[in-house]
């Protein structure tokens, strides 16, 4: 992937938004010029025609949903009807992917680099000197509107927005019998109301008219409903972002819910290990304490189960929210977009988190339905999930901002081209940060130091665990669980060397400095 030029970190702090950047050919969008009237002081690329109708734009965001989480798509153990309903009524991305972290909270990164389409060296330092997603829709006459989680700067989300539902934390909490589950004595549940986390007492608003116990995901499709119903007598475009906490831990739904999910009915993944085998960087951060160590079977069911529960859920909340579409009048015309900020490993390779280069947690679903798009089009080819700013600029005929450095998806969508965007996906894991845990009782000095590089092809995936002094090597099409570590194979010998060296190359166009041992 070709990146804008180095000349953006420089420029872009003593002039804003008023910065222009040059895209190579690669991240070049093709069509014609889009409405002239996004406000002056955002450079922009041409894009693609708007339609007579300018659409709408509804966006779901899930937390720490893996790719294998849809029955329609790859999961019969798991009731998604209405994210099915997606699948059905327009495309899915098959192979979407983040582009990285510099934190072991990987949903900050990732939502930094959707919101502004900046690529992961960059996101973090520009953000607030960037046009952002909402902001661009905003300033070319759309409603736009917000709930959830954000887990951005707050200053963005003002910018971004400009009606603001209830805003919900980065994660919530449920205490320290959240964690090491099952064990004996531990007797937490997902359904107790009493244990807070993702269970909230309606009052913590100063509108609120009485103290309820809401689940976050049903607070999020109230207000989201509300707003479409409002739409209903508006001739005015909408973008609204819906960003739910669901399924992140604590894991909690109501009872019915989890009573779909018997434990001793739900399979064990076929990578499943006992425990990692080697520190990777995070061997003991605070994902990894919600089960035990060594992971038995039994505790990667009862998390799975609570896992799939919460994530139907959720998706019951997501019916509602399609339910006020339609009724608003506005469906036929509306682009909704369901994803995700990351997946989760949820006992696969012996992990808990996200914190690693995994499918199970750099790889998130992306479905896009709505006017024009085929009906059950799947589409396999690699893409990243911070595509959308471009994507959706593209579908609405709005000037693509020129900071924006992922392309937009829109010609695959439509089907006016097959060309893919990416020959190969990279990925990074890189932070260095101690920290008080608090919630540990005594509290404790916790080093989160981590160092993960990927280069992901059709075929294979190569991982390199400079702290670690490990490579690993995975040909995805005989391996896709990534089982089989094949670096130590003198036949692969020329082709990992191969992989090393697109992935430098990667590093280099990303701004990555990281040297990479020889392997």
């Amino acid at each position: 992937m070709k990146i804008i030029r180095r000349e953006f970190l420089k420029s872009a702090t003593a002039a804003g938004l008023g910065v222009g950047l040059g895209a190579p050919p690669l991240m070049a969008v093709t069509g014609s010029s889009g409405d002239a009237g996004i406000a002056a002081g955002i450079a922009a690329r041409p894009s693609m025609a708007a339609p007579l109708a300018r659409p709408n734009f509804l966006v779901l965001i899930a937390d720490d949903m893996t790719f294998r989480a849809i029955h329609a798509l790859n999961n019969p153990e798991i009731e998604t009807p209405n994210l099915d309903r997606l699948v059905h009524s327009g495309c899915s991305f098959t192979h979407c992917f983040h582009q990285g972290a510099w934190e072991p909270a990987v949903c900050v990164p990732s939502r930094h680099m959707l919101n502004t389409g900046l690529t992961g060296f960059r996101a973090r330092r520009l953000v607030d000197q960037t046009p952002l997603w909402g902001e661009t829709f905003g300033q070319a006459g759309y409603d736009t509107y917000f709930i959830g989680k954000w887990h951005v700067t707050e200053a963005s989300l003002k910018r971004s927005f400009r009606e603001i539902g209830r805003e919900g934390p980065g994660m919530f909490v449920s205490g320290l019998t959240a964690y090491n589950r099952p064990s004996p004595g531990n007797t937490w549940t997902p359904w107790d109301t009493s244990l807070r986390g993702h269970w909230i007492h309606t009052d913590i608003w100063e509108n609120a008219r009485h103290d309820e116990i809401k689940h976050s995901a049903q607070i999020w499709a109230d207000g989201a409903s509300d707003y479409l119903l409002k739409q209903a007598g508006s001739n005015t475009p909408f973008f609204m972002y819906v960003g739910f906490n669901s399924p992140h831990d604590p894991r909690q739904s109501p009872k019915e819910f989890v009573d779909r999910y018997p434990k001793e009915r739900i399979e064990i993944p076929p990578n499943y290990l006992p425990e990692f085998p080697f520190d990777q960087g995070d061997h003991r951060g605070r994902d990894e304490l919600l089960a035990p160590f060594p992971r038995t079977h039994e505790a990667i069911q009862v998390h799975r189960a609570e896992y799939y529960a919460h994530i139907t859920y959720m998706d019951t909340q997501i019916g509602r929210i399609l339910d006020a579409l339609e009724k608003s009048g506005k469906a036929a015309n509306t682009y909704v977009i369901f994803t995700a900020d990351h997946g989760l490993a949820v006992g696969q390779h012996g992990l808990m988190g996200k914190q690693n280069l995994y499918d199970h947690s750099i790889r998130m679903p992306l479905l896009i339905s709505g006017p024009g798009i085929a009906k059950g089009k799947r589409i396999d080819a690699m893409v990243y999930q911070h595509n959308l700013f471009a994507t959706t600029c593209d579908l609405a005929g709005i000037p693509i901002p020129k900071t924006v450095e992922f392309p937009s998806l829109a010609d695959l969508i439509t089907g006016s081209s097959e060309r893919e965007k990416y020959d190969a996906i990279f990925s990074y894991m890189e932070w260095n940060m101690p920290a008080m845990a608090n919630w540990l009782k005594p509290p404790v000095i916790q080093n989160y130091r981590m160092s993960q590089r990927t280069v992901r092809t059709r075929s294979h995936k190569l991982i390199i665990y400079p702290l670690a002094g490990m490579t690993q090597l995975f040909d995805l099409e005989k391996d896709p669980w990534e089982i089989h570590n094949v670096a130590d194979k003198t036949e692969h010998a020329a082709l990992k060397r191969s992989l090393r060296q697109r992935l430098v190359s990667l590093q280099r166009e990303l701004g990555d400095d990281l040297v990479l041992p020889q392997i």
